[in-house]
């Protein structure tokens, strides 16, 4: 069975994972933290200015067909990511 990260339930409707989604990823041996939109030491600036730069760069739409956001522009928006199409230090 694939944990509860790949599924909605796992999911945040605002982007990105919500906690059991976290959980399920970290009993699968991962380490992953919440995002870090608003970073409060050096290291969160490194970890949001990586995150918009690697996602900032993927390719694909922002928007669905129907106008609805993506998974990918709702999570560049929660980690508060700016100029998302080149990605870089925001």
């Amino acid at each position: 069975m694939s944990g509860a990260w790949t599924r909605k339930e796992g999911k945040s409707a605002s982007g990105g994972l919500n906690a059991k989604g976290r959980a399920s990823l970290r009993a699968q041996g991962h380490n992953i933290k919440p995002p870090a939109p608003h970073p409060k030491t050096e290291r969160d600036a490194g970890r949001k200015a990586s995150f918009c730069a690697r996602m900032g760069g993927m390719k694909g739409p922002m928007r669905k067909p129907n106008g609805e956001p993506t998974r990918k522009a709702l999570s560049l928006k929660k980690w508060n990511c700016r100029g998302t199409r080149k990605g870089g230090r925001n």
